[in-house]
């Protein structure tokens, strides 16, 4: 059976400035992603295939503009 005997935490030198810049940051690409989201939504589908796209790849388009990595 194996199992882990080992597993160092993330070092908490930041202290709470660490947290909240954590949180804002959380927050700005969370608001970036909902942002993405609207303004593709709005869009017709004829301008999303213009585009390239189609309307059920919204979601992981915003997703990758927002995070930087594919879903």
């Amino acid at each position: 059976m194996a199992y882990a005997n080992y597993t160092p935490a993330a070092p908490a030198t930041q202290g709470f400035s660490g947290f909240f810049a954590g949180v804002a940051s959380r927050y700005t690409r969370y608001s970036k992603y909902r942002r993405c989201i609207n303004e593709l939504s709005a869009l017709s589908n004829r301008e999303l295939k213009d585009l390239g796209l189609h309307r059920s790849m919204i979601k992981s388009v915003a997703y990758e503009e927002a995070y930087g990595a594919s879903a």
